[in-house]
């Protein structure tokens, strides 16, 4: 399960208070108690993970004091360490740009909450407050929504093992970023090419777009079977965790295992007679593609709807 560590971090507008989304969780607050309050204030990053602001969060369990909500938060982090020995990023620090009533603008401290850790906030906060045991609710349902057992995994389509896979190595590219640049790693584009090198037997990810004759600015992970996707899923994870344990430093370090890790993974591949991954069928529809057929029949049935109304 991925959570966050406290890191700081600052960005212009991206972290400009929503003055609209404060209005809307108010309303909700004031009104009546529903998931759509938690709702609201989700966000999604670049690599579809899930996150909540803290200040945001604050307002929505009816919390007026922001030092009383930090002491929330600090409990929830005191849990995490507790219960989570695989610890990657639980809260992440940010400033945020606030126009105050004067008209000027000042900076405030807030926090990118994961499910998980605002799940555990739930959990420390005022069981008084009858926001609290919804929140509790919430964030139990959306966290046991990200796991899977076998046996759900099995009974999915190819397509949503496709998009199963896809958001895992998503994730997993996130986390090997970070891990890489730490390890001083600056060209990302050259150190990923080293892992696909390693597993395509010489291919960069330029040679894979054009083996598989994509259109312009199309992902070719967007472009993977399952399979396919596992086999790069395992070369990323590999190599994260090679990165770590050896406390590589340098970026030719760092590419130079990433080669090899992709190199001894299709050795993997090949030892128990499976399908090189450059053999491995393209599928007719990207997952971008099917996610617009998904939408447009998710608009069409909501016409319908308005139709019967």
């Amino acid at each position: 399960m991925q959570i966050f560590m406290i890191k700081k971090f600052m960005k212009g507008s991206d972290f400009m208070v929503n003055k609209k989304e404060n209005k809307i969780v108010n309303k909700g607050i004031n009104n009546q108690y529903t998931d759509s309050i938690f709702e609201i204030i989700k966000h999604l990053d670049e690599y579809g993970n899930e996150y909540w602001y803290a200040r945001e969060l604050q307002k929505a369990l009816d919390y007026k004091d922001w030092r009383n909500f930090k002491k929330v938060i600090d409990k929830a982090i005191v849990s995490a360490k507790n219960s989570i020995s695989n610890r990657e990023d639980w809260v992440v620090e940010v400033n945020k740009p606030i126009k105050t009533g004067k008209g000027k603008e000042e900076i405030i401290k807030d926090y990118k909450l994961s499910r998980y850790i605002c799940y555990l906030i739930v959990q420390n906060a005022d069981p008084n407050k009858k926001v609290v045991a919804l929140g509790q609710t919430y964030f139990a349902i959306q966290t046991r929504k990200q796991e899977i057992t076998e046996q759900e995994y099995e009974s999915l389509s190819d397509d949503e093992k496709r998009f199963y896979q896809r958001k895992l190595t998503r994730q997993g590219n996130y986390t090997l970023q970070k891990v890489a640049s730490s390890a001083g790693v600056k060209n990302m584009a050259e150190f990923h090419n080293a892992g696909y090198k390693g597993l395509y037997n010489g291919e960069t990810a330029d040679d894979i777009f054009k083996r598989k004759k994509l259109r312009y600015r199309e992902d070719i992970l967007d472009n993977m079977n399952e399979d396919e996707l596992i086999a790069n899923l395992f070369r990323i994870n590999q190599t994260k965790q090679r990165l770590i344990k050896d406390n590589v430093q340098g970026e030719n370090n760092a590419k130079a295992v990433h080669y090899e890790v992709g190199k001894k993974v299709r050795k993997a591949i090949q030892d128990i007679g499976g399908m090189m991954p450059e053999e491995m069928p393209t599928p007719k529809k990207s997952l971008k593609e099917l996610e617009r057929e998904k939408k447009q029949l998710e608009n069409m049935e909501q016409e319908k709807l308005e139709e019967v109304k």
